[in-house]
């Protein structure tokens, strides 16, 4: 086409509007038959494929929302950690604890009301004060008590200590006598003071009574009169923590040899009193301020700038400001905030390489995703975009087109996906939401002009190397990596997430399917092969499709394959991580218990009522009665006697139990041996490795009770269930020698069972066969409580979450990865069956063919991400310290486990299966029709 017209034409193209013919006949220059100007193109693309833009913008919205929400939900996650471990650790360790020694002469709760004044206003910004509120006043330390028939265990008096506490009247009430109060004690009278009640009935006090601390030679009888009785209201509540003895009467121990036991409590003395508190006290008075760090607004994110606030506060500039403005010199403030920030903080960091890793599968399924729709949708254009840019088009200008396309649709999609996620999940941060969204919105703005850009680009000469000199590439970047994790391990606490941690599976599965997309074409062609010797021509027309590309490429698309086996790897290794995590926290529930369960009498023994009612449980397989005792001295050592830690159980149950505890496996016919209850008989006995070394032929036990046993040593044991933590070396017996030799032994105190037993029924069984025991007399515990317990930690919860939640999406993109390998493949293929079916190809044998043809994709995929994600394990496990997400210490190392990933593959191999079954049923039908009716142009 030449002159005018073809200029018209080209400005057509181009988006351009034609030049109007101008002469005779015309009016104004313009002709009645001229062209009307071209729709605008966008919104003409748009209107000719709406359910292509329909598509592409839910696929944006998509990927911009999982990319919007995964920060905040990470956020949201850390910050309910951190939150929940400070509020775990209670209010004694999230404190800031200030004191200092009292001004005396001029001691006044005024002053005490101003420096308090002072110490909260300094604790914002970076840090508020707890809505429970401070505690200050003044306390002198406890004094023994002189008088005579109060309550003394082992001979010890009981010691009084007295405090003044600010608000103290806003948590007791007074049951009797009257509150301290005026007017002021005349000196070397009596100081008035208030006791609990449960504190005067325990040590033998009464309302009225003067009570007589003991003093030094030198100096003057300090006396205290009881004028009151009061009752907390709530002796759990945060106010009392530190002042305990407040409330009741405590039980320490004096640190004397043997240790010796006494009684000790604090009173209440009212303001007028303050300036007399050295006097009982002497030089162990000061004034103290309690100030609770509200945990519940931390941030994770603000953490270092709280912890340099907190830390100012503690030995820092504001520290000196303190002293400066409350006129105290000797001011001084402690916290155990800097320590528990630093511990929080590591374990963030330990949980954030394991976190980490699926959101990056995720990540990378979806890039392969958009450039599959990229190449799809760039390949039905191509026709369309050649022709333009042969009429005169430039690349840059189709490209901006593209673009223009692109974000009509994308852009809507990718703002409403980023409010949303705004709005669902709420948290103070959105730098990350917004980067994170915006990364995604622009691949998707991009991912399509870049394809026909370089579809469009001048064809480079055959280069086969580049391909081979990319994938050796890859396989060094791989092995680096590997390498790097197996030498130096996990990325230290503090350091961030680790990135070669996170990108290794990654790298594994992207090499995997590199060397799968080589290794493919030969197995299938050679299955194709053997197929077509067969009778039937399904499976040979199947397997040689799914042997070679569709459109004219020699070999199938790499990219599905490597989206699946992205999926499987990062699923499968994830798996392996929660996997590992359940059962080393179950493990460690087990070594904790001394089985699945436990049940305990401290300071005492259990009846045969009640062992017997808790082995008829629903869920006990077998439990044993077992004798413990930690103050038993072995003779004969090496020191010449040792104190030890004595297990005395059945050995056939204990050995069942030991063994599945995670204890040593023993012989139990080891411990039948001996004549049980002869003069000069020896107990078969099994010694901790310690003993080992000694001459253990004159081991002698003498038990607590007098009883003495003369032992034969028979094995060696490392560990032990029913004293798992035993501070001591420890020695186990059977149960029928030791008690046929010492009848004194009397019922055991302990009870050991395994199975499924539920913490509720089993504490249930000892109130119904101990109806009027005391609620602290037996300790009940199960491993399925203490399971649930170790992973009740929020920082666990968000990671598993997350780790499900990301394999959700790695999956679905997977899925859609397939889907869209389908729909590329489907003009080829509705042209094939068209022409099958003019020969004969009935519908169901067309639906087997699609199937065929879509099987080894999904079997390669299963079978080599199942083997990648074993190998990742294998390679990268010994580095994975699982103890942040267990709950409790256990050893480094993950194992290769099999049913996880199996889980995983199989799991996506047939979700991919049932989806090509799905295309084909609905689609392959009206595909064929389609095609019959328009006749094969091909």
């Amino acid at each position: 086409m030449t002159g005018p017209a073809a200029t018209n034409a080209d400005r057509r193209a181009q988006g351009g509007t034609e030049a109007a013919p101008t002469g005779p006949g015309t009016a104004g220059g313009r002709d009645p038959r001229a062209v009307p100007p071209p729709a605008p193109w966008v919104r003409t693309r748009l209107r000719a494929t709406p359910l292509s833009a329909l598509l592409g913008a839910a696929l944006a919205f998509v990927a911009v929302l999982l990319s919007a929400a995964l920060p905040r939900a990470m956020d949201r996650g850390t910050d309910q950690a951190l939150r929940s471990f400070l509020e775990s650790r209670g209010p004694a360790q999230t404190s800031l604890y200030v004191t200092a020694r009292p001004r005396y002469g001029e001691q006044s709760t005024q002053n005490l009301d101003e420096v308090l004044a002072t110490l909260v206003s300094r604790t914002a910004p970076g840090f508020t004060v707890a809505a429970a509120g401070p505690v200050h006043g003044s306390s002198a330390v406890a004094r023994p008590l002189a008088n005579p028939g109060l309550t003394a265990p082992d001979g010890v008096p009981p010691r009084l200590g007295l405090h003044h506490l600010r608000t103290a009247s806003e948590h007791v009430r007074l049951v009797e006598g009257r509150w301290p109060g005026a007017p002021a004690p005349a000196p070397g009278s009596p100081l008035p003071v208030a006791l609990s009640q449960s504190a005067a009935k325990t040590i033998g006090v009464r309302v009225g009574m003067v009570l007589e601390a003991a003093t030094g030679r030198d100096l003057p009888t300090v006396k205290a009169e009881v004028v009151g009785l009061y009752v907390a209201n709530d002796d759990a509540e945060d106010y009392w923590t530190d002042f305990t003895c407040l409330t009741r009467a405590c039980l320490t121990l004096a640190p004397t040899h043997p240790p010796e036991a006494y009684w000790r409590t604090d009173a209440l003395v009212g303001p007028e009193a303050l300036g007399r508190l050295p006097e009982w006290g002497e030089a162990q008075t000061e004034d103290f301020w309690r100030i609770p760090v509200e945990t519940g607004t931390l941030r994770a994110d603000q953490l270092p700038a709280t912890a340099k606030a907190v830390a100012s506060y503690v030995s820092g500039p504001t520290a000196s400001r303190l002293t400066q403005e409350t006129h105290r010199s000797d001011l001084r403030v402690t916290s155990d905030l800097p320590e528990q920030f630093t511990l929080a903080e590591a374990r963030r960091q330990a949980a954030a390489p394991l976190a980490a890793m699926g959101p990056a599968g995720v990540a990378g399924v979806a890039f392969v995703v958009f450039c599959l729709a990229a190449g799809l949708t760039a390949d039905r254009r191509e026709s369309e975009l050649r022709l333009l840019l042969a009429r005169g088009g430039s690349r840059a200008g189709i490209v901006r087109r593209l673009l223009a396309e692109n974000a009509v649709t994308v852009l809507p999609a990718a703002a409403l996906a980023t409010v949303l996620a705004l709005v669902l999940l709420p948290t103070p941060r959105s730098a990350g939401t917004l980067m994170a969204a915006s990364a995604v919105t622009l691949l998707a703005l991009l991912a399509v002009p870049v394809r026909a850009f370089v579809l469009l680009s001048p064809k480079r000469p055959p280069g086969p190397r580049r391909r081979l000199v990319a994938e050796l590439l890859a396989l060094a970047a791989t092995a680096a990596a590997v390498f790097e994790v197996r030498s130096r391990g996990v990325a230290p606490a503090g350091a961030g997430v680790d990135p070669l941690l996170v990108a290794a599976p990654l790298l594994l599965a992207l090499c995997g399917g590199l060397l799968l997309a080589r290794l493919q074409p030969a197995l299938v062609g050679a299955l194709a092969r053997a197929a077509g010797r067969g009778p039937g021509l399904i499976g040979f027309l199947g397997l040689a499709r799914a042997a070679r590309g569709t459109g004219g490429r020699a070999r199938p698309s790499v990219l599905p394959l490597i989206a699946m086996l992205l999926a499987v790897t990062t699923g499968g290794f994830g798996a392996t991580v929660l996997t590992g995590v359940a059962d080393a926290r179950f493990e460690a529930a087990r070594a904790a218990v001394g089985g699945d369960a436990q049940l305990s009498a401290p300071g005492g023994t259990l009846p045969d009522s009640l062992t017997k009612a808790a082995a008829a449980l629903p869920g006990v397989r077998s439990s044993v009665k077992v004798w413990t005792d930690d103050n038993v001295f072995l003779y004969g050592t090496k020191t010449g006697s040792t104190q030890i830690s004595v297990v005395v159980a059945d050995p056939v149950e204990y050995a069942k139990l030991s063994e599945a505890a995670g204890g040593d496996r023993f012989d139990p016919a080891l411990l039948a041996a001996g004549a049980a209850g002869t003069s000069g008989a020896k107990v078969p006995a099994l010694i901790s490795r310690d003993l080992a070394d000694d001459d253990t032929s004159g081991f002698q036990l003498r038990l607590e009770n007098g009883g003495e046993l003369k032992l034969a040593v028979v094995g060696v044991v490392t560990g032990t269930p029913a004293r798992p933590g035993a501070k001591y070396t420890t020695v186990v017996l059977p149960a029928a020698q030791v008690l046929a030799a010492v009848p004194q032994m009397g019922l055991p105190n302990t009870w050991l069972a395994l199975g499924q037993v539920d913490q509720h029924r089993l504490e249930q069984a000892v109130r119904t066969a101990e109806p009027g025991a005391p609620a602290d007399r037996y300790r009940v515990r199960t491993s399925s409580a203490t399971v649930a317990e170790l992973g009740s930690d929020p920082l666990q919860r968000s990671a598993e979450r997350l780790f499900w939640a990301s394999l959700a999406g790695a999956a679905g993109f997977a899925l859609l990865a397939v889907l869209l390998t389908l729909v590329r493949a489907a003009p080829d293929r509705a042209a094939l069956l068209a022409r099958l079916r003019t020969m004969g190809l009935r519908p169901r044998q067309g639906i087997w063919l699609i199937l065929v043809e879509s099987v080894p994709l999904a079997l390669a995929a299963a079978l080599g991400g199942a083997l990648l994600a074993a190998g990742a394990v294998a390679l990268l496990g010994p580095a994975v310290d699982l103890t942040t997400l267990v709950g409790t210490r256990v050893p480094t190392g993950l194992q290769v486990l099999v049913m996880p990933v199996l889980i995983q593959a199989l799991g996506l191999a047939v979700l991919v299966a049932g989806a090509v079954l799905a295309e084909a049923a609905i689609s392959g039908r009206r595909q064929i029709t389609t095609e019959l009716r328009a006749g094969d142009q091909r």
